[in-house]
């Protein structure tokens, strides 16, 4: 586990750099990412995968957005980074693997979870933001 956190740390970390996030920043894009995918890897194994990818993208929504406001800067440095450990890479290469090896079963099952999964985290983050909005609006 400590090894996967390590790992999906420099994973956002990484892709901060590559998107020129400010180097200031980039400590809160790694631990977005890393506590994203610890949720994630914790509620994998009790709940299906969807589920899972959803309320880990909703957590790195909502730290993302904690560190915007304390950081002053825009949400999106840190909730992009934040989710690239969850964007199923691997399900999408697999599936355009097997369309071009003729497997069309096996592709279509693949292509529609990986759909899946990324309307998960879509959702986690549009979710994240409307209950900020939500707790905004209430301490008015």
């Amino acid at each position: 586990m400590l090894a996967q956190l390590i790992t999906s740390f420099i994973a956002s970390v990484g892709f901060g750099i590559i998107f020129n996030a400010p180097r200031r920043s980039l400590l809160q894009c790694g631990i977005a990412g890393m506590l994203g995918w610890m949720v994630y890897v914790l509620l994998y194994t009790h709940i299906n995968p969807i589920a899972a990818t959803l309320i880990a993208t909703f957590i790195v929504g909502g730290i993302s957005q904690i560190f915007a406001r304390v950081y002053k800067t825009p949400i999106i440095i840190f909730s992009v980074a934040g989710v690239i450990p969850l964007v199923p890479g691997g399900l999408a290469y697999n599936s355009m693997r097997n369309f071009v090896e003729n497997d069309y079963a096996a592709a279509t099952a693949l292509a529609a979870q990986a759909a899946m999964l990324s309307g998960s985290i879509a959702l986690g983050l549009v979710l994240s933001e409307v209950f900020n909005q939500m707790i905004r609006r209430a301490a008015r």
